[in-house]
C-alpha cells in the first residue's frame, strides 16, 4: 500500500507513465490490503524491470519525471531511481544486468 496525497496526480503517474492498471479494488468490499506497518513489514522502494533502462529513462525525462539517480550517475551504472508525485523512490532496472 502506498499512502498518497493526491490521487489525481498519483494515479495518472502510475497508469500513464509506468503503464500500471488500476484494478478498482478500492470498490470491492471483499478485498483487503496488508498494513505495511505489521509483519511482514513494508518496503524501502518499488522496483520496475524494463528491457532498456536508458530508453525508459529517456522517456521519463521527456515526460518530466523527477530523477533521484540517472543510469550513469554514481558507482552503480545501468540502473536509475525516479520519484513518484509523493516522493516514493522507484528503481528502474534490467534484471539481466543487475
Amino acid at each position: 500500500m502506498l499512502r498518497i496525497k493526491d490521487p489525481r496526480k498519483t494515479l495518472p503517474f502510475y497508469c500513464n507513465i509506468l503503464g500500471m492498471r488500476n484494478w478498482g479494488t478500492e470498490n470491492d468490499p471483499d478485498f483487503s490490503y496488508h498494513n505495511g506497518n505489521k509483519e511482514p513489514r513494508g518496503f524501502g522502494h518499488i522496483g520496475i524491470a524494463v528491457k532498456d533502462v536508458y530508453a525508459a529513462c529517456k522517456r521519463f525525462e521527456e515526460l518530466g519525471v523527477q530523477f533521484v539517480k540517472k543510469p550513469d550517475d554514481g558507482r552503480m551504472k545501468g540502473l536509475a531511481f525516479i520519484q513518484d508525485p509523493d516522493g516514493y523512490w522507484i528503481e528502474i532496472f534490467n534484471p539481466g544486468t543487475v
